[in-house]
């Protein structure tokens, strides 16, 4: 489960009173995301999201991820507002570390997306990417291949042996999408990070893109390879559903037409995002206890998914 920190129920109750939400009746530890404790939380007038950021999340970004949340939600975007306590916060602290209250939306993750909801997602992303134009606020891109690649450094060939023995190529290839990596696409405030579970649907509705702690400036056909990349694909990676593929990519044009440069960088800024993935999984497959309430996430199912778009270029998008 991920719940790093403890709370109880008396120290719950304090928190929740500094907001205009009612009382608390109860809460939940919630086992997904493996950066954050989570908590669903019940009070008398309604249900809502706790976040204490627990890992590679700094305080000083909260202003950009919460405010973000609001303006999105004001363009009607289908994402979560953040509560506010009654001092006009958007976030506290509770001894070091930081909080948030989130709104609930309805809905649930698909596990098996279809090309109906495919295209809803990508119908959903490029709204997000068009709303967040006029968003005052930057953040850097702290986990661009430069930045993944060094990760995968930093854990060795040795170490990343250990996981696999293919894992270690990864630092070749690694050195070559960053080479290549185009850095003249088009920008926008970007997801970066929306794998289905976080997107909550009822049936082929958007309901709500969550989880927004990896947001930042960046290309807006990157956040559109990292989707494909973390939609298309059975969980092991080996296998791509192309209808998907296409279905997403539809509905992301029939809001926001990609350009011919985005088009044809589309294979590279996969790669780039798959590099992303395998250098956190493999940091985080290192660094976590044996003992740890948080199920270790392989890194060479993105292994497969790179080397698929490697091989298929062009193809992996028709």
């Amino acid at each position: 489960m991920a719940v790093y920190t403890h709370l109880g129920a008396e120290e719950l109750a304090r928190l929740i009173a500094h907001y205009d939400v009612g009382e608390l009746v109860s809460s939940k530890g919630i086992a997904e995301g493996v950066s954050n404790s989570n908590w669903l939380v019940e009070t008398t007038r309604g249900r809502f999201i706790l976040t204490m950021y627990e890992r590679r999340i700094e305080t000083a970004d909260l202003p950009f991820f919460l405010g973000l949340l609001d303006h999105l939600s004001a363009a009607r975007c289908a994402v979560p507002r953040t509560i506010h306590d009654r001092d006009g916060a958007a976030w506290r602290m509770v001894g070091d570390k930081a909080v948030a209250l989130i709104e609930f939306l309805p809905g649930v993750s698909p596990s098996n997306p279809t090309p109906a909801q495919a295209r809803a997602v990508g119908v959903a992303l490029a709204q997000a990417h068009l709303a967040a134009h006029d968003f005052p606020m930057a953040r850097e891109n702290t986990l661009a291949p430069r930045d993944t690649l060094a990760i995968l450094t930093q854990c060795g060939a040795a170490a990343l042996a250990t996981i696999d023995p293919h894992l270690p190529a990864m630092l070749d290839t690694g050195e070559a999408i960053v080479r290549d990596w185009p850095e003249d696409l088009p920008q926008s405030i970007i997801h970066s990070d929306l794998f289905p579970d976080n997107v909550l649907m009822l049936d082929d509705r958007v309901t709500g893109m969550i989880d927004f702690y990896f947001a930042c400036t960046g290309a807006m056909a990157y956040d559109l390879a990292v989707t494909h990349a973390a939609w298309c694909f059975d969980d092991a990676g080996e296998t791509c559903d192309h209808a998907l593929g296409r279905a997403l990519i539809e509905g992301y044009e029939s809001v926001r037409a990609l350009s011919e440069p985005e088009r044809a960088a589309l294979p590279l800024l996969a790669e780039g995002a798959c590099l992303r993935f395998i250098a956190s999984r493999a940091q985080d497959w290192l660094d976590t206890p044996e003992d740890a309430l948080v199920r270790r996430k392989d890194p060479m199912d993105f292994t497969r998914r790179l080397e698929f778009y490697r091989a298929n270029g062009q193809r992996a998008f028709a």
